[in-house]
């Protein structure tokens, strides 16, 4: 597994703290960071230098939880996406240093993993009540989850619905429908003709969307799973609904029948096949093409 940071293993051992490991490996590489306290999820900022910023233009905030569920490795959820924000940082912290104005805001979040709260108990959510509390409802959203596995960048349709009430929230469905917009041109750019949009389940786009504050999800899936899953949906006019409503849990046998659906990639998570040996080289160098997308033309 070459093509892992040197780090990567233990990262996935049962015992690390989480958090701290990001913040040292980030710390070791430059970046200072800062942990922020809210309804009981501590979640780590990245401290750019203020004068990358530039108030005039569009901010793009990064987000990828750090949590994982206990008894499960995390390797692709979301260990991956981890690594692939934090390599990203390093290289933002570095242009930041030389006075480019970059606009990227970046949160690794704690909480993603819901319980039977629902989405108010995610900690997104709390997030995302911060930002409306202080005004920041403009940013671009992008929420990276399970990056590590596939070819096949896949853009969540999550947040679509609000566009078939277009009159219901204007402003809110034109941000969404703008930010969904851009998001498919990056993808396009970074991955001509391999990228896919999809049902995907809530990641922490869900706490922003919740909020009023427009977000998108990105994730990745090898070819063969992306186009299974599409005929499966095809076929089953009742999956993207219940992929989108997250009931799986509900009933054993309805469970059943629909995880049979799901992608491979999918049914990884939460287990103790989500480990290193399941990621794909191509999907780290596929990811990093996508968030170069996300720095400025100019720098």
């Amino acid at each position: 597994m070459n093509f892992l940071p040197e780090d990567y293993e233990a990262y996935l051992a049962p015992e690390t703290d989480r958090l701290s490991f990001l913040r040292k490996y980030l710390s070791d590489r430059g970046v200072q960071t800062s942990v922020i306290y809210l309804a009981g999820k501590k979640h780590i900022y990245v401290n750019f230098h203020s004068n990358s910023y530039n108030p005039q233009f569009k901010i793009k905030t990064l987000i990828s939880h750090y949590d994982i569920v206990s008894g499960s490795p995390g390797a692709n959820d979301n260990s991956s996406a981890n690594f692939a924000l934090a390599d990203f940082a390093v290289k933002v912290n570095e242009l930041a240093l030389k006075g480019k104005v970059l606009n990227i805001r970046m949160f690794f979040t704690d909480g993603e993993e819901l319980g039977e709260g629902g989405v108010s108990e995610q900690g997104s959510f709390a997030l995302a009540e911060l930002f409306k509390k202080l005004g920041i409802e403009n940013d671009d959203v992008f929420v990276f989850d399970s990056v590590g596995r596939g070819t096949v960048p896949v853009l969540a349709r999550a947040g679509l619905d609000v566009l078939m009430n277009f009159k219901k929230n204007r402003p809110f469905a034109k941000r969404f429908a703008l930010l969904f917009e851009r998001t498919q041109n990056i993808l396009r750019e970074a991955s001509p003709q391999k990228w896919m949009t999809l049902p995907v389940p809530y990641s922490d786009n869900a706490g922003f969307l919740a909020c009023g504050i427009p977000a998108v999800a990105i994730t990745m899936l090898p070819k063969e799973e992306a186009s299974l899953y599409c005929l499966e949906l095809m076929k089953d006019k009742n999956l993207e609904k219940t992929v989108m409503n997250a009931k799986l849990s509900e009933n054993a046998d309805f469970a059943f029948k629909y995880r049979e659906k799901m992608p491979l990639t999918w049914r990884l998570f939460h287990t103790e096949y989500d480990n290193f040996l399941s990621l794909t080289p191509e999907s780290f160098k596929i990811i990093e093409k996508i968030l170069e997308k996300l720095l400025p033309l100019y720098v």
